[in-house]
């Protein structure tokens, strides 16, 4: 009974392990049969997230959003890369381009298109005009040049009839608009205009001559930073300030003639038409008996006016040979060519004029304090225009030069400013042999000439010159647009 007892479970141990091997090796088949399928089921799956990343459109990169940014910041990221101007227009350009309607935000890893990408920075050269080519413009400062307001403006200024822009590359402050590679140039702050080839680039695309405006020998910037180039101090051997301010530079000191010269170069080659200088005169104010220049040392027979016309003669070669047009800034007051204000200022216009495409005198009434008898100059602009122009046209008539004037474009010291009294001033200019105007206000609000366009059209007070290329646009009222030939 014992040895069966074994025998028997011996026999179902047998089995037992045989059913247990059967069912094993089924198992690890089926493992390895799966094995494959899930292995097809996974490549599938990487193929398929690989097929959604999206792929960058032409003209467009993607990128991947870091946790805690946003579009605008984004935008800021990418500005120099892109063709757009300003972050704000850049941003509203990434959130259409994503469908993301208003929204700013995005989530960390987030593919974002971010459209405009440049393959090249962008090169802009000058689009040449004859010197008298008839510009309409109006006047910004760099900051509004290089804001989202300013493009409005310009764009603006287009629709209406306007055909450029003066905008400036460094004002009186000294401040530097632009980026300026130069022993003398120490940037104070970010350039409000980074990319002036960019900048120069739209107002082609607007079919608008660029005009570049350089304040000269006033320049608080570079007299703070370079003390020694400034006008010096016969008392104290210091620098010498204009009524207690330290803003000017010797206009005979060489490195402040190179310096600017330079920069007017610089500006050129980045695709500006024109290079307007700005306070190319001594200070007229202040202690004069007190002030110490170069020059009187140097060139003891000289005069202020012979510093001035030498320095012209020196720049306009060197402007010119960049194929752009220089264009003067001068007082309105010199157009009576008084002796007090040539010693002062050493601007002879007669020899200027003879270094320079175009002059243009700031005639604007309301600075005409006492003269012609007049107790509120600023109500008379038919006349101080007029009279200006006349004064202007003869002192000149012999050199060539275009006179192109800077008007009032702002309500200091009048009580009639209006639309009306924009067109009187274009007018009052036009017969007296002005070819275009350019219109000043210091805060760059232009309402009435914006009202002023429609009626001097209508009163046939534009001639309608157009950039060469220019083709006819919509533009209420209609505009003719005749194309200049090149210089």
């Amino acid at each position: 009974m014992r040895r069966t007892g074994i025998a028997s479970t011996a026999l179902f141990a047998v089995l037992l392990l045989t059913f247990l091997g059967y069912w094993m090796g089924k198992a690890t088949t089926s493992a390895k049969a799966e094995a494959p399928e899930q292995s097809s089921s996974a490549a599938a799956a990487t193929s398929s997230n690989s097929s959604l990343m999206p792929v960058a459109p032409p003209g467009t990169a993607i990128y991947s959003a870091k946790r805690g940014e946003s579009i605008p910041i984004i935008a800021r990221h990418h500005l120099s890369k892109t063709s757009y101007l300003t972050s704000v227009e850049l941003a509203a350009a990434i959130r259409s381009a994503n469908n993301k309607g208003s929204a700013n935000s995005v989530k960390a890893g987030d593919a974002i298109i971010i459209p405009g990408i440049l393959d090249t920075p962008i090169v802009e050269k000058p689009v040449p005009v004859r010197s008298d080519f008839e510009v309409r413009a109006l006047y910004l400062t760099g900051v509004m040049a290089g804001s989202d307001h300013g493009l409005r403006i310009i764009r603006r200024w287009r629709e209406l009839g306007g055909n450029a822009v003066v905008f400036d590359i460094k004002d009186s402050d000294g401040i530097l608009n632009i980026p300026f590679e130069h022993p003398l140039a120490v940037q104070k702050r970010r350039p409000v205009i980074p990319d002036l080839p960019k900048f120069v680039h739209f107002l082609h695309a607007q079919n608008m001559h660029a005009i570049a405006r350089i304040a000269i020998f006033r320049d608080e910037h570079l007299v703070l930073t370079h003390p020694e180039l400034a006008v010096q101090s016969r008392r104290t051997g210091q620098p010498w300030k204009e009524n207690g301010k330290l803003v000017w530079t010797d206009p005979s000191q060489p490195k402040v003639q190179e310096f600017d010269i330079a920069l007017a170069k610089s500006v050129a080659q980045s695709g500006a038409d024109e290079v307007q200088f700005d306070y190319v005169r001594f200070p007229a104010e202040g202690d004069q008996k007190d002030a110490s220049f170069v020059y009187q040392k140097e060139h003891p027979a000289w005069h202020r006016t012979d510093v001035i016309t030498d320095f012209l003669k020196k720049a306009y070669a060197e402007v010119h040979a960049q194929g752009v047009l220089l264009s003067l800034d001068v007082f309105g007051v010199m157009a009576w060519q008084r002796s007090v204000d040539l010693s002062h200022t050493g601007q002879d216009i007669p020899n200027m004029a003879r270094y320079c495409d175009v002059l243009s005198p700031m005639i604007y009434p309301s600075h005409f304090f006492g003269m012609d008898g007049y107790a509120h100059p600023g109500d008379a602009p038919e006349h101080f225009i007029g009279e200006s122009m006349e004064r202007f046209h003869l002192i000149t008539k012999d050199t060539g030069v275009v006179l192109r004037p800077w008007l009032q474009a702002f309500a200091w010291r009048t009580k009639t400013y209006s639309p009306k009294y924009i067109q009187v001033q274009v007018e009052a200019s036009n017969k007296k042999g002005g070819i275009g105007f350019l219109f000043w206000n210091a805060n760059n609000n232009y309402a009435k000439p914006y009202e002023a366009m429609p009626a001097m059209r209508a009163a046939k007070l534009i001639r309608g010159d157009e950039v060469a290329g220019s083709t006819p646009t919509p533009v209420s009222g209609g505009v003719k647009l005749v194309s200049a030939p090149a210089r």
